[in-house]
């Protein structure tokens, strides 16, 4: 039997990304599989959010020389939970990822100035990780660095931080982690900060406050993304008020599909292509499946009926749990949770405003077929039984994410003469008669 040029390569595709098992078998991949595959040839996965740094700060205290990141599926006695991390090298080239930001994050610190030095080290640390190794990973900070590590066969690797407390308060730290390489921020992580409200707090600034529009003005300025996962609904459309460069959200779903306080409502999502910019729809179970987000609500009531009931007696707290557990089993959210929300963001936003950003080790699993980072290629094999067609899969992949680099950059080069904003800086205390 004879077959085409194009069949060929969807046959090959296929093999590809079934593993040994489906090439020893010669089955062929259906049309779905194949129109992802060849999307994903012509545009890799640009994920927008990973969490490895901050695994290797838990698990190793950054400690890297003896760390094999060619293969952690191993890695589960490291972890006090027994889980293996999500990430390595050969699982990224299954998932086909051509670039990851990296997520140099700190936990939440009202110590601002201890944050500051936790995310320099982070930033070191990553660095550090990617000159390991060369062949398969390059540093990287335009869109035409990207570009060009995808075309040469290595992981273009970014820099962002997570938390607006990690640079201080002071938009002169803000600009030289930006030296450092770091090309967006996220304004707040779970807590609020001095100058931000975060989805997940009690809102105390309805919003930015004038220095945290400063912020957004100046990250606009130096050309760093301003990332919008983890605020507040305010603080997102006093961000989008001030924006001159597309935003990110670089790892969130849609609200409307699961109406958790971290994903984006449709008010937010409606201004986007005013904008510009881009949703990376997240992976984390809670945040995408719905039945989920209720059954957790659900047993932590049943865990704080238990608690009121048996003061005191913890044994009967957790038998009172294994009780309800077993009468109402977990959820599992699937890739195809994932994919409504890719759906809904599309019906609302466009197709031009998504991409992916997983959040892989900073979340127990990702989804049912999605567990760690090599699960890429089947969301986008679901997303084509959808309908979705190869330019489309194409764009969430990498060219939405890539245009928006480009838009911030050609923002910066056009304020190039602009002096930066300043502010004025604490003064010293008084010294002690």
């Amino acid at each position: 039997m004879q077959l085409s040029a194009l069949s060929r390569l969807a046959f090959a595709a296929g093999l590809l990304l079934a593993g040994p098992l489906a090439a020893q078998e010669t089955a062929p991949v259906d049309a779905a599989t194949a129109t992802a595959n060849a999307a994903l040839e012509a545009a890799p996965v640009f994920d927008g959010h990973n969490d490895i740094p901050n695994q290797l700060r838990d698990r190793l205290a950054n400690q890297i020389n003896a760390f094999d990141f060619e293969d952690t599926t191993d890695t589960g006695p490291s972890d006090p939970d027994g889980r293996a991390l999500h990430t390595d090298l050969a699982r990224l080239k299954q998932g086909k990822v051509g670039a990851q930001f990296w997520s140099v994050y700190v936990p939440s610190n009202p110590d601002e100035a201890e944050a500051v030095q936790q995310v320099i080290e982070q930033i070191d640390v990553t660095k550090r990780l990617i000159a390991r190794y060369p062949q398969a990973l390059r540093f990287a900070t335009t869109a035409d660095e990207v570009e060009r590590a995808m075309a040469e066969g290595q992981i273009a690797s970014l820099l962002g931080m997570e938390g607006g407390h990690s640079i201080g308060s002071s938009l002169a730290v803000l600009r030289q982690l930006h030296a450092l390489g770091a090309r967006y921020m996220t304004l707040t992580h779970n807590a609020n900060i001095p100058w931000a409200d975060a989805a997940t707090d009690t809102p105390k600034h309805d919003g930015l406050s004038p220095f945290g529009m400063d912020v957004v003005r100046e990250m606009n300025r130096i050309g760093m993304l301003v990332d919008l996962s983890h605020v507040s609904e305010a603080t997102m459309m006093d961000a989008l008020d001030v924006a001159r460069a597309p935003v990110i959200f670089s790892h969130s779903g849609a609200r409307a599909v699961n109406d958790h306080a971290r994903n984006v409502p449709d008010s937010v999502l409606a201004r986007l292509p005013e904008n510009g910019g881009v949703v990376m729809v997240v992976a984390l179970p809670r945040f995408i499946d719905e039945d989920l987000r209720q059954w957790g609500a659900r047993r932590a009531g049943e865990e704080a009926r238990l608690k009121a009931l048996w003061l005191g007696q913890s044994p009967k707290v957790a038998e009172g749990l294994a009780v309800w557990d077993k009468a109402n089993p977990e959820p599992k959210a699937t890739i195809k949770h994932m994919a409504d929300h890719i759906e809904h963001i599309r019906k609302v936003a466009g197709v031009e405003h998504i991409g992916i950003g997983g959040d892989f080790d900073g979340m127990p699993s990702g989804p049912v077929g999605f567990e760690d980072v090599h699960g890429y290629p089947l969301l986008f094999a679901e997303l084509a039984r959808r309908g979705f067609s190869q330019a489309e899969l194409e764009m969430i992949a990498s060219r939405n994410v890539l245009r928006v680099m480009r838009a911030a950059e050609a923002y910066a080069a056009s304020v190039a003469g602009e002096p930066p904003i300043e502010t004025l800086i604490a003064p010293p205390p008084a010294a002690a008669e």
